[in-house]
């Protein structure tokens, strides 16, 4: 049931654009580089001459165009349709029932209902967060590092103080054990007793290695310990939790509130932390949100800043807003984090804006 009354608009055309955008620093895990930012950049014009926008997320050039070319089809099937972003996701559903709504097709879906959103909000004249029944609100923040040794990890971790973050992230799964905690304790000389220090392994263990570093790494202060097994191993993730004192932090590659419903029915983490995209855009965030208050579990955000700053407002059991800062290339207003803090824009909408320049310029 559509909550919102009619606003007689209808999804008029989609637009998509490829662009590969730099990073300040590239995202280095235990299993692998993420050099540069591929972006597919969505624009869903409603019948009023309304633009929402949203951008896609696919972790490698090689996915940008076949994750644009889902997003044309996709968004054809739209048009002619209400500006409802919970019809059109269920359109979408239906659409893709035998297909399968996983990988290129979800993070499309996800695409447009952020985008519906974003255009939808618009239209009413007040930002997202406003639209879902929240109020603006100072989000806290953790600085999101990368895999980046001991010289750049210090460097970045007084940085990330000077701004005033109150957690940081790192990654580590290192070659070995006293790699990790050499980064970890040389992080930790740097940011103090008061600030988070959270590790991501990046699935990279084994659950029986897994098990073993994380008991090294229980004296150590860690406010979480992320994906530390393969993301589809609930039964492994759980046979860990059973084993360490640290919680376990997982949900960056949930596709859908479906595989985040079993993952906690497995009891596989103590945290939450959604991809924006990969859950179902904000329509899937909700249904995220609701399981995470019925399950009594603490919920983060996995990049896409933009939109979760608006999310997690509205996130009833709310943690931390990761920083990650991925389309501030070609965005004309990147997100404002003060310390350590950030908040939804006021104007309407998400606050997604192009600079059009910056995006001719990356054009891919």
């Amino acid at each position: 049931m559509n909550i919102f009354p009619d606003t007689g608009l209808l999804v008029a055309d989609v637009q998509a654009r490829c662009v590969n955008v730099p990073l300040e620093h590239p995202v280095r895990t235990s299993v692998g580089v993420v050099a540069t930012a591929p972006l597919v950049l969505v624009d869903l014009y409603a019948s009023d001459g309304t633009v929402g926008r949203a951008y896609v997320f696919t972790y490698t050039p090689l996915a940008l165009r076949a994750t644009r070319r889902m997003l044309l089809t996709l968004g054809g099937a739209l048009k002619g349709q209400p500006l409802a972003p919970f019809d059109l996701d269920q359109l979408l559903a239906q659409r893709l029932r035998l297909l399968g709504r996983t990988g290129i097709a979800q993070m499309a879906s996800a695409g447009l209902d952020m985008a519906a959103w974003d255009a939808l909000a618009k239209v009413r004249g007040v930002p997202l967060v406003e639209l879902l029944g929240g109020t603006r609100r100072a989000i806290t923040a953790y600085d999101s590092h990368s895999m980046d040794g001991v010289a750049l990890g210090m460097q970045r971790a007084a940085f990330s103080m000077e701004q005033g973050f109150g957690a940081i992230k790192t990654k580590i799964g290192y070659a070995t054990l006293a790699e990790d905690l050499e980064v970890v304790r040389a992080l930790r000389g740097v940011i103090g007793d008061r600030t988070q220090l959270l590790v991501d392994y990046n699935q990279g263990l084994t659950v029986p290695e897994a098990v073993r570093r994380i008991h090294a790494l229980e004296d150590e202060g860690i406010g979480w310990v992320e994906e530390p097994t393969l993301q589809e191993d609930y039964a492994g993730h759980a046979r860990i939790r059973e084993r360490v004192r640290l919680p376990v932090q997982m949900g960056e590659n949930w596709c859908g509130p479906d595989e985040m419903a079993k993952a906690l029915q497995a009891g596989a983490c103590d945290l939450a932390m959604p991809d924006a995209m990969k859950i179902g855009g904000v329509t899937g965030w909700l249904r995220a949100a609701a399981l995470a208050q019925a399950h009594g579990v603490p919920m983060s955000s996995h990049i896409f800043q933009e939109v979760s700053v608006h999310l997690l407002a509205v996130t009833p059991t709310r943690h931390l807003l990761e920083r990650m800062d991925l389309a501030a290339p070609v965005l004309a207003r990147p997100l404002a984090f003060e310390n350590g803090m950030a908040t939804a824009p006021a104007e309407p909408g998400t606050g997604i804006e192009w600079n059009e320049e910056a995006v001719r310029h990356h054009l891919v």
